[in-house]
Parts: C-alpha cells; sequence; structure tokens
C-alpha cells in the first residue's frame, strides 16, 4: 500500500474545501465506497471534491508526486481497482441547471439520473435516460449513453452533449465544444475519463413528458413463447418504440414481488413514445403469447421512467459481461434458450437482450468516438453475489456470451466494459481501428504519463 508523506498529506488538507482521508481514517471506507460493492478501491488518499478548485488541487497533487488519479461519483462503473492512486470523489458535486428556452440541461459530475430527470421534468423537458435512476449522468453519457426510452428515437446520450468543463492532467480548467478544443471535445464523447476530471456537462432534452411503457412478466414455461413474440414485434418496431427482454432468476427476497420470488421468468420492457392507443396495439402480440404474472405496461409520467427496467437500486456486488449482436434471429432465441433458459443452471441473475438501431445507427450532427452504430442487439449478463466473487461467476456468465457467439460483431460499447473485460485489447476493440489511433493520439497530447489510468484505459502512443 502506498502511502502519502505527512507534510504532503498536511499541505493537500489545508488547499482543498472536501474531506481529504487516508487508510485508517474513520471516513475513509465511506469515501472510498461504489455502488458495485465487487470492488473495493484502496487509494494512498481520497479526496472529496466539493468544487472544481478541489478537482484541480487533487489533480495537480496527484501530478507533482506521480501518483495515477481514480475518479467516482456514483461508482456503478467502478471496475479498476484505484489502490495507491489518488481518489477523487465527485458526489458532492451534484447541481443541475435547466435552461427551459434552449431546451438544455448543465449537470455537475455526480448528478444522479432522476435527479435529471426530475428537474427536466418541471420545465415539460426530457434527457435521454437510463434504465437505472442512480447512474451517473456524466458517466453514462460519455459513454455512448443507450437510452432504453429515447435511444432509438434520437440516438446515444453522447450524441446530445453541447459542451463539457474538464479538468485536464495539467491541472487546468478547459471549457470545450465542437469549436473550442474540438479534438477533446470529440474525444471525451466515447473515451470516457481518460482525459481528464469532467466536472460538467451541459445536454439537450427533448419535448417529452409522457411514456406509454412499462413491464410484461411471464412464467419461465412460456419462454419460448415469449421470445418468439418479442422477436416479431422487435423487427418491424417503430423508432419510437424500445423493447428488451430479460430473463430473470430472482432470489426469494421481500423487496422481490410475490410472485416472482425463487422462480425463473421473462421480462418484456417496453418504452413506447406514440399514443397509448397504438402502443396497446404494438404490444398485443406480447400479451397474446402467454398469460402475464404481472403487467405494468400503461400510459405513464416520463419520470417514472425507471420502473420500466425495474433495476435494483441499493449497492450491490455485480459481475457482468456483455457483447454487441448483429441480429437475434430464430437460431439466437434457441440458443439463448438453451444456454440460459428454465433448464440451464447458471449463476446469472439477469440474461438482457436489448433491442438496438433507430436513431442509434446513424451518425450524429457533431462527430464523437462513439462508434460501432450498426449493432442490432446488445446483450447483456449479470450475476450478483458478495465481493471478491469474480473468478466464480466468470465461467458461467462466459458460457452464455459463448451461446451467441455466431451473431456477435466481436465488438462492445465502452459502457458494458465492465469487470472482466478491462484490458488493452478489449478497450481497444470497442472502438475501429483508426478511432482508437486518434483517441491515442489525443491522450497523447492531454495525459502523456498516463494519469488517468484507473479506468477503460487509453494509453498514449508510444
Amino acid at each position: 500500500m502506498r502511502t502519502v508523506d505527512p507534510a504532503d498529506l498536511a499541505w493537500l488538507t489545508a488547499q482543498v474545501y472536501g474531506p481529504v482521508l487516508v487508510p485508517g481514517d474513520d471516513r475513509y471506507a465511506e469515501e472510498t465506497a461504489t455502488w458495485n460493492l465487487a470492488l473495493t478501491h484502496r487509494p494512498a488518499v481520497a479526496v472529496g471534491a466539493t468544487c472544481v478548485l478541489d478537482v484541480q488541487t487533487a489533480v495537480r497533487f496527484a501530478r507533482a508526486r506521480n501518483l495515477p488519479v481514480a475518479v467516482v461519483s456514483t461508482g456503478h462503473g467502478s471496475f479498476v481497482a484505484a489502490d495507491g492512486a489518488v481518489l477523487i470523489n465527485l458526489r458532492r458535486m451534484d447541481c443541475v441547471t435547466i435552461d427551459a428556452q434552449r431546451r438544455t440541461a448543465t449537470v455537475g459530475a455526480a448528478v444522479e439520473m432522476q435527479s435529471l430527470v426530475d428537474a427536466a421534468a418541471e420545465e415539460g423537458l426530457a434527457p435521454l435516460a437510463s434504465s437505472s435512476p442512480n447512474v451517473g449522468v456524466v458517466g453514462f453519457t460519455l459513454g455512448g449513453g443507450i437510452s432504453p426510452t429515447l435511444g432509438r428515437s434520437h440516438g446515444y446520450a453522447a450524441d446530445h452533449v453541447l459542451a463539457a468543463e474538464i479538468v485536464t492532467p495539467d491541472g487546468e480548467v478547459r471549457y470545450v465544444d465542437d469549436r473550442t478544443e474540438p479534438e477533446l471535445f470529440w474525444a471525451i464523447r466515447g473515451g470516457k475519463g481518460n482525459f481528464g476530471v469532467v466536472t460538467s456537462l451541459t445536454v439537450a432534452l427533448f419535448a417529452v413528458t409522457r411514456l406509454f411503457g412499462g413491464g410484461l412478466f411471464f412464467a419461465g414455461e412460456h419462454a419460448a413463447a415469449v421470445l418468439a413474440a418479442y422477436r416479431a414485434l422487435a423487427t418491424d418496431a417503430p423508432e419510437q418504440l424500445t423493447v428488451s427482454v430479460a430473463l430473470l432468476r430472482l432470489p426469494a427476497k421481500p423487496c422481490v414481488p410475490q410472485v416472482l420470488r425463487g422462480r425463473f421468468s421473462v421480462h418484456v420492457r417496453v418504452a413506447y413514445l406514440g399514443s397509448a392507443e397504438r402502443g396497446r396495439a404494438l404490444v398485443a402480440g406480447l400479451r397474446e403469447a402467454a398469460p402475464t404474472l404481472i403487467d405494468t405496461v400503461a400510459e405513464m409520467p416520463y419520470t417514472m421512467m425507471a420502473d420500466i427496467h425495474a433495476d435494483p437500486v441499493e449497492p450491490l456486488a455485480s459481475y457482468e459481461v456483455s457483447a454487441e449482436l448483429a441480429d437475434f434471429p430464430d437460431e439466437a432465441a434457441v440458443a439463448l434458450l438453451s444456454a440460459a433458459g428454465p433448464d440451464a443452471e447458471i449463476p446469472a441473475l439477469m440474461v438482457e437482450i436489448r433491442h438496438l438501431g433507430g436513431a442509434l445507427a446513424r451518425e450524429p450532427r457533431a462527430p464523437s468516438a462513439v462508434e460501432h452504430r450498426t449493432a442490432g442487439f446488445q446483450l447483456l449478463v449479470v450475476a450478483v453475489g458478495e465481493p471478491a466473487m469474480a473468478h466464480v461467476f466468470r465461467p458461467g456468465l462466459e458460457a452464455i456470451s459463448a451461446a451467441l457467439a455466431a451473431w456477435t460483431t466481436g465488438k462492445t460499447q465502452i459502457n458494458f466494459l465492465t469487470g472482466y473485460d478491462v484490458t488493452a485489447a478489449a478497450v481497444a476493440k470497442a472502438y475501429p481501428d483508426d478511432t482508437y489511433r486518434r483517441l491515442r493520439r489525443i491522450k497523447t497530447a492531454y495525459d502523456p504519463r498516463n494519469m488517468f489510468r484507473i479506468n477503460h484505459n487509453i494509453a498514449p502512443s508510444g
């Protein structure tokens, strides 16, 4: 464990407004904790940043002492240990400002998705939201951001970033957009945290206040019929409709609805921007495929978008693998059920097939490092357990991904690269060769010492 010189620590403590903590301090564990409990950070020093000046000071401190920098806000995407680093916790930087006239929001580094959704809704607007209410807006967006509500109609969340404030590895604050430092602006949208600490984003909002959406749960014995109905709907889905399907093995716990406890079930998630009447017609085939255990699909305010996927909100130890699928034909559905259906013995809590396409397949107005827009579907396999169980779950999770290998593109979105996949080779595969080379050139220009490497790291050239 790397330690910080007491004199250096005293200087840093005197310079920042937030707490400065080292191993052994009372609040160290709280300050370094992340939402995903699979990983425990053990930084040399943790800085609880309250403002941009605190971030600058922490970055300059790390630079002067040749220490790596790790950044955490909500901690959903923490998959690389920050041991021996300067960890900057941004959770106190959670301000949201809505400009209703311009239809924009400026969010601090740690703003959670539900906070942005609620603030925008007060002005009759909505962001491209994630499935989870407490995922961080900045991390979600800079990794591309596939919205299960507005993605197919508006594209990636990164496509609608208008400007960013970032503290680069030299400790300077830069305000970037497509005209001011356009190379850096291009790189952070898709390159995530490789180029500094993004302390705020300005993003576009849309005049959306409601959805026809929710979830349809079916008993496991109807999985084949439900997948067939799902495929039929996704094949001809208008861009205003997004549907995903998940094979679930939910525990017998009080937080799980009684009818789903301790059993295999199938969950179809629906989000439609059109009328409720048209929405009911679109999902009729799903409802006719099998009896439902739970059916919540109905007219809803956009503020209830998190109810569609019903993702867990309490911290847990999550282990994931993912893959992009070129398509999801009948043969792929058969392979999926063979590997992960009701008769399979696997450790996965959830196996999800998420529909892509639509506006997600189109190039944005302002080019970015977000690539691989031709995939039709995204596979995500998730297990939940205790910390340090990655080796236990890995074979079972990867077996499910392997079962669909014939339909994978060999690529994935950077936001879906998790603890098993955060290697140099895997990160490189998240981008086309030309894009990756360009990212490395920009990394070399702004972070030649690779201070920001505790992430989905893009190493400098040379």
